[in-house]
């Protein structure tokens, strides 16, 4: 097992490229189910989520090709619509395959899925939304079982704003008879660029990007040609913060400014120059950055994928800041490592209060999960000292060589074996 080490203190200074995104990648793989024959994409991310995904396809049927960015999945001969939980339990996006699977199949048996321990991530809303296009639901012994002669159209009103909820009803209802309205869908990027894909491929999707999506079900799917997986806006988030807490100068190319409103707002508040450019996002950082309070939200709002790395620049600036966690209010396994760093963080109920201090100090600390992991990185960053973070392998799990890029720019980090 491995672990990354970083001697804190060093300005970042040049350029990164943002990679593919995860959360997007993940359900456009998903939709190769809906198809028969080969579908190709480009700019995919070299995740540990993708490689599982794969493994799952394959599991399923299809024969599966990742070289240099390139993934190419030929969904002709799947022929198994059951998701093991050996899998399942590893990433939470697993659950993606199951409303195409009942679209493909009419059944399906998967596995609850697992992914980080940032507190419960129910997934009854997906549930609701294939009972309502007509597929019989049975959960036992672990597993969803789903049963459906044929999905039909309907009206989904979602409960809560849920990403994977509204992706997999897309996926669903595509191929449904009649149309299919999502209410209260999910309005992050990651859901317009997966109804963009099918759309290439032949569905017929409009509203996505708003919270009512209409889906007219068509007959037949075509493979999807050399589609394009958009930047990833948590990545580009991370770096953003990179940039402010070492006072650095990033340009982040292939960073969609628009994708990153709430952040890049958020750290001009802070004290940051952020600017747009020609080929990505400009970030300045400032030796004097600001405490600030702010709440997580969905989409446009600010996200709670960014929530960890936020606090480690919080636990650095100068006053008081109150975090309001509303997605996932159990999300702050962080807090506890970057304490043992030195930062004065108290918990109360969904919020954090962060003091900031006038430095942090390095120390074996240990990732919990995905976006905890970027935040110690930052810490680590900052520290004085050296800081080896060990579990880096949930890092890499949504992250394509964060540490590589870092190392580009000035930082003084590498991996070594625990």
């Amino acid at each position: 097992m491995e672990k990354i080490v970083i001697e804190g203190g060093n300005r970042l200074e040049g350029e990164v490229i943002i990679s593919g995104a995860k959360n997007s990648v993940l359900p456009l793989m998903a939709s190769t189910i809906l198809t028969s024959g080969v579908n190709s994409f480009t700019n995919v991310p070299d995740l540990d989520d993708v490689r599982t995904m794969s493994k799952l396809l394959v599991m399923l049927g299809a024969k599966v090709e990742y070289d240099s960015g390139n993934l190419e999945i030929d969904s002709t001969a799947i022929n198994n619509w059951i998701a093991p939980y050996e899998l399942v339990r590893t990433m939470r996006a697993s659950v993606l395959v199951l409303g195409p699977l009942t679209a493909r199949f009419g059944k399906t048996r998967v596995s609850f899925p697992g992914g980080c321990a940032i507190g419960e991530r129910p997934i009854d809303q997906h549930l609701k939304g294939l009972e309502l296009l007509g597929s019989k639901i049975i959960i036992e012994e672990g597993y969803i079982e789903t049963k459906a002669k044929k999905l039909t159209g309907s009206i989904i009103p979602f409960d809560i704003s849920t990403v994977t909820g509204t992706e997999n009803m897309m996926l669903a209802s595509v191929l449904a008879q009649g149309e299919t309205i999502l209410l209260n869908a999910a309005c992050e990027p990651e859901v317009v660029d997966l109804a963009n894909a099918l759309n290439k491929m032949g569905a017929n999707i409009s509203g996505a990007g708003t919270d009512i999506i209409t889906i007219k079900g068509v007959s037949k799917l075509k493979p999807i040609k050399n589609y394009e997986v958009m930047p990833d806006r948590i990545e580009s988030g991370t770096l953003m913060v990179a940039a402010v807490l070492l006072s650095g100068d990033l340009l982040l190319k292939n960073c969609i400014f628009e994708h990153n409103g709430a952040v890049i707002g958020k750290l001009i508040e802070v004290g940051a120059e952020i600017s747009k450019v020609s080929d990505g996002v400009r970030v300045k950082g400032t030796d004097k950055f600001k405490s600030i309070d702010f709440t997580t939200l969905p989409y446009p709002g600010f996200p709670t994928d960014m929530q960890a790395q936020l606090m480690t620049l919080m636990s650095v600036s100068k006053g008081l800041s109150i975090i309001s966690e509303t997605i996932f209010p159990q999300r702050y396994l962080h807090a506890g490592e970057l304490r043992r760093m030195g930062a004065e963080i108290k918990l109360v109920g969904n919020s954090a209060v962060v003091r900031g201090v006038k430095h942090l100090s390095g120390a074996p600390i240990m990732a919990s999960d995905l976006r905890a992991s970027a935040s110690l990185v930052l810490a680590g960053l900052i520290a004085n000292g050296r800081t080896d973070i060990s579990r880096v392998y949930h890092l890499d799990r949504g992250y394509d060589r964060l540490d590589k890029k870092l190392e580009q720019v000035g930082a003084k980090i590498w991996r070594d074996k625990e």
